[in-house]
């Protein structure tokens, strides 16, 4: 029992640090444009990369 004393409050501890995470990502705009690098995958034309 006094295991759990210790994991639940890591496990919080923990999981808000994922979500302050998560939040960052957010307002950073690191999903702003998902489609974007899917489709640059795909252009055969070296000219046209940003590289």
């Amino acid at each position: 029992m006094n295991i759990l004393v210790l994991l639940a409050p890591f496990s919080l501890g923990l999981a808000l640090v994922a979500l302050g995470a998560f939040w960052w990502t957010l307002q950073h705009d690191q999903y702003e444009d998902p489609q974007g690098d899917a489709a640059r995958i795909l252009i055969e034309n070296d000219e046209d990369c940003p590289l």
